[in-house]
């Protein structure tokens, strides 16, 4: 596809939100506002008529916040009297927004995975979503880097047989700490997907942020070779290679750029505004 980008218009483009359309700080979260020009290139696309689809490793709750913010909920709303589609928790959870209504999700039994990351991370904390509310805790997380409420809840009470995400962090360790123990622990029947801090998603086997846009593709009736793509993480590595044009934020890993047809520049620059502006007015 990247060869044949002259005549070709994407009719479905899929966002990553954090590193993305979010600068993050020093400590690696995101700061909860979009640059006028990244928002107005957002805008423009889904003004245009190609569905714009906001693809995160954020709860529900999250996500609908941040298109809130930034009018493409109003704005799509108002052009076609329908709801966005949202792609959420890495692909195991797809939404229409607003008002919320959780229209795909994909569970799994998370109990052995999580004993034995904790067996390798003891003092880790765990959190489970709970839709529309935050999540359920073993101990309380950094401030800043949940959304909604954080209801602790003993880990024998979190309900593990069932859920379509777990979070694992450890402030004491590094990304690359989490990269190297995954790499040891195998987690077989179990996806993963490491963030920028010692954050660990479980998800589903099988389950990424591309699975939940083929969904969304399918619903419209759609193919991939119709998407367009921005992200930096790793968590946006199938996206990425899945997409008909997969862009890689300039300040992402190399593992995500190699899986990119294209680097643009870093989310300090508003490189997504750079790439949407190529196609959207």
């Amino acid at each position: 596809m990247s060869e044949a980008l002259t005549d070709w218009v994407p009719r479905l483009v899929a966002l990553d939100i954090d590193g993305t359309l979010l600068v993050p700080d020093p400590r690696g979260a995101s700061v909860e506002e979009v640059t006028e020009p990244v928002r107005r290139a957002v805008l423009a696309a889904a003004a245009s008529g190609a569905h714009v689809v906001l693809a995160s490793g954020r709860a529900p709750l999250s996500m609908a916040g941040i298109a809130d913010a930034l009018g493409l909920t109003e704005l799509v709303r108002d052009r076609t009297g329908e709801r966005l589609h949202v792609v959420a928790s890495n692909g195991s959870v797809v939404f229409r927004h607003a008002p919320m209504e959780v229209v795909e999700e994909v569970t799994f039994d998370a109990t052995d995975a999580v004993r034995v990351v904790l067996g390798h991370v003891p003092g880790a904390a765990v959190a489970v979503e709970e839709h529309g509310i935050g999540y359920r805790v073993n101990r309380l997380f950094p401030e800043g880097e949940l959304d909604g409420e954080m209801i602790v809840t003993e880990l024998a009470d979190m309900r593990l047989d069932a859920v379509s995400r777990v979070i694992i962090r450890d402030p004491d360790s590094t990304s690359e700490d989490f990269v190297h123990l995954a790499k040891q622990l195998g987690l077989q029947g179990t996806n993963y997907f490491i963030g920028w801090t010692a954050w660990l998603d479980l998800a589903p086997d099988g389950v990424s942020k591309a699975s939940g846009l083929e969904w969304v593709c399918a619903d419209l009736g759609l193919d991939r070779s119709d998407v367009l793509a921005i992200g930096d993480g790793r968590n946006d590595i199938e996206m990425l290679g899945w997409a008909g044009h997969g862009v890689a934020m300039g300040q992402a890993p190399e593992v995500v750029r190699s899986a990119a047809d294209e680097v643009a520049p870093p989310v300090q620059d508003d490189g997504a505004a750079a790439v949407l502006g190529r196609w959207f007015a």
